[in-house]
């Protein structure tokens, strides 16, 4: 018989995998409290923008490798609830230099929504492709509805008044998310948009594919260095935002925002 005090197990885990750990609650907590000091005008408007930026990226990171968990868990890998995976804590998704250091960098620098952590899915316990496939694409497909959602509070509350500072800042998240959504499905090896394809190579190309798939990042930087290559991705970016009603001077204006170290 199992004491009273055991921690309740579902399917083996303990229920303490499922539960938001308090690295994301803390990064919740950051978000609201910068979207209002934002909106309020309280303090430092810049840093203020700084840190609701910020923190909404980590917090959309957070999403995007709990749904490829979240998948995978559901597709047979219960693995990723023990390694972590399933409490949104960003320390969990690799190395927090390359998941959220460098990403951080890269939204500041360039504004550019960089793939970010890695869930490490356990493939040979998931069976059937399309399995596979869509643990990936649920990566890319939260920082679609990401983007979705802030265009549908933008669109319908900007026209409403409010501080331009804090319209800025949520027009800049969602263009990071629109430049998310478009790395994560591009067709690289390494990366949820290549992932998504790798089950359904012949064994051949497969091989092909694993032999560059630790490299994805850096195949990644190299495509976007080439101009022709580099102009196709923000070309279709801005097209997206275009698309969606996201107004170019609004999140050019919380760019410059978010860099408050350049006055």
């Amino acid at each position: 018989m199992a004491p009273r005090d055991a921690e309740p197990l579902v399917l083996g885990v303990p229920r303490a995998a499922f539960r938001p750990s308090p690295v994301f609650l803390v990064l919740v907590a950051l978000l609201v409290t910068s979207a209002l000091l934002t909106w309020h005008g309280i303090g430092n408007v810049r840093l203020a923008v700084f840190g609701f930026v910020v923190s909404g990226w980590l917090v959309s990171l957070c999403l995007h490798e709990y749904a490829h968990a979240v998948v995978a868990y559901r597709s047979g890998d219960r693995g990723v609830a023990h390694r972590g995976y399933l409490t949104l804590n960003p320390l969990k998704y690799s190395h927090p230099l390359l998941s959220i250091v460098l990403p951080v960098v890269v939204v500041l620098l360039g504004g550019i929504g960089l793939p970010g952590g890695a869930v490490w899915v356990d493939r040979h316990v998931i069976p059937g492709r399309l399995r596979h496939t869509l643990v990936s694409l649920a990566g890319p497909a939260t920082n679609v509805l990401f983007a979705l959602v802030l265009v549908v509070v933008l669109r319908l509350g900007a026209p409403g008044g409010g501080p331009i500072e804090f319209w800025a800042a949520v027009a800049l998240l969602a263009f990071l998310q629109v430049t998310a959504s478009v790395l994560n499905l591009l067709p690289v090896p390494g990366l949820d948009g290549g992932n998504m394809i790798q089950p359904w190579l012949n064994p051949q190309w497969r091989r092909m594919y694993d032999l560059f798939a630790p490299y994805g990042f850096i195949l990644l930087f190299a495509l976007l260095w080439n101009p022709r290559i580099g102009g196709w991705f923000f070309g279709a970016v801005f097209a997206i935002g275009d698309f969606l009603g996201l107004p170019s001077g609004l999140y050019a204006r919380g760019l410059e925002l978010v860099r408050f170290w350049q006055g």
